[in-house]
């Protein structure tokens, strides 16, 4: 007789999903703090405000090692808040555009009527929605490889350059918008 463990319903993974993108909007403030209490000295602190619980066995960084892990969880807590904008403006700008703009809908997507304009941008919005609550997800799953150190488990080798790479490009993006602004 085998047994498979039961799959999560479609609602509890939502639900995780979901906490994990709210994890990842807050890095920021988190890393923030962290970097703060790291440099005045208490390292055990700064490892609480990564949410990092380390085991008994597990050895205590000093606080110089914390005060780097404080400062690429800033990095990507950056990142996630160009993320949770640019979800916020696909849900106004998407989900919600009739709402948002009042017209003339005459050289809209979907246009020349509301209805077909606000239809056109809810299609478009709900998977740029999906995709970034995802990413947040993700970003926070990063976060968890990024700070294995600091519980004494071997980091991925991957994790510090993926770190850098999308940060670099989060900065980017944001460096693009502001130029294409009026």
């Amino acid at each position: 007789m085998t047994t498979s463990r039961p799959s999560p319903s479609l609602t509890a993974t939502a639900l995780r999903i979901t906490r994990g993108a709210g994890a990842a909007v807050a890095l920021l403030p988190r890393g923030l703090a962290a970097f703060a209490v790291a440099c005045a000295g208490n390292g055990g602190s700064a490892r609480s405000l990564l949410r990092v619980e380390a085991g008994p066995a597990a050895p205590r960084p000093g606080a110089v090692r914390v005060a780097g892990q404080a400062v690429a969880t800033v990095l990507l807590g950056a990142l996630c808040l160009v993320l949770a904008v640019v979800v916020l403006l696909a849900v106004a700008r998407g989900l919600f555009y009739g709402l948002v703009d009042q017209g003339p809908y005459d050289h809209s997507w979907g246009g020349p009527g509301k209805a077909g304009a606000w239809l056109a941008h809810f299609a478009v919005a709900t998977p740029c929605v999906f995709a970034g609550v995802a990413a947040l997800y993700g970003i926070a799953r990063m976060q968890e490889r990024l700070t294995a150190p600091l519980r004494g488990e071997r980091r991925p080798g991957w994790v510090l350059p993926a770190v850098f790479v999308f940060a670099a490009a989060g900065a980017l993006f944001v460096v693009a918008f502001l130029r294409q602004l009026p």
